[in-house]
């Protein structure tokens, strides 16, 4: 899940509708109802977000002072005007990465995943043989791209709806930990997510694994009943 922070809802809703359409669950607040939120949010509602979208507000600073006291996902800022002495400002503020606008969501994705792979030492093996992003060595062979792109088994890529492709990407990105279903859940479809069950995790992953297995010839994804999920690769 993002979460969209600025003081326009025609900004909150151009985003929230992108996300959605790579199959990213997202929420936006103003800027005053985030920062109440955030101070208040619970660390199961926090694990649940990758990354913050901040717009263009006064107080973009100090939002993410707060964050970082927080939360280890990603703080992106989105940039109206190119300026130099905002830019530096922000990055001295926590501020992971500073983007003009307009800018794409799969790029937004794709520099939140490298933010967090350096900020986290998410480092996959493909990444400490000095192989390009995305690539795989030896016996991994299927390769995750977290930016909106199909996932490739044997360099042929694997059509994905886009919650499969997601629940993937979040597995992979904590290969060998434990997730509960909630915690898929709430990372898919977001915290406040409203008329849909936790029960549709299961059919997700169950379509997931039998996809996987039929081009791997094994199932990469280890299930337990109350247990949740573990991508062992």
């Amino acid at each position: 899940m993002y979460f969209l922070v600025d003081p326009r809802d025609t900004v909150n809703a151009g985003y929230k509708a992108s996300f959605e359409r790579e199959g990213i669950s997202s929420f936006a607040l103003m800027p005053d109802e985030f920062l109440s939120w955030l101070r208040a949010a619970s660390p199961a509602d926090l694990e649940a977000i990758q990354g913050f979208l901040l717009g263009d507000f006064a107080e973009r600073a100090k939002c993410a002072g707060v964050i970082r006291k927080q939360s280890r996902a990603p703080i992106i800022a989105l940039a109206d005007l190119r300026s130099l002495e905002q830019t530096v400002e922000l990055l001295e503020a926590g501020i992971d990465d500073v983007l003009p606008k307009p800018v794409h969501v799969r790029e937004i994705l794709a520099r939140s995943e490298a933010i967090w792979r350096r900020v986290n030492g998410a480092v996959q093996p493909s990444e400490a043989e000095g192989e390009t992003e995305g690539e795989a060595r030896g016996p991994d062979r299927l390769k995750v791209f977290h930016d909106g792109r199909d996932p490739e088994i044997d360099g042929v890529p694997l059509s994905l709806p886009r919650r499969e492709r997601h629940i993937l990407e979040y597995l992979v990105r904590n290969r060998g930990r434990r997730l509960t279903k909630t915690q898929v859940f709430n990372v898919v479809y977001g915290v406040y997510s409203n008329g849909v069950e936790e029960s549709v995790i299961e059919g997700h992953v169950s379509k997931l694994r039998k996809k996987l297995a039929e081009r791997l010839g094994y199932d990469p994804i280890e299930a337990k009943r109350y247990m949740g999920y573990t991508y062992v690769g």
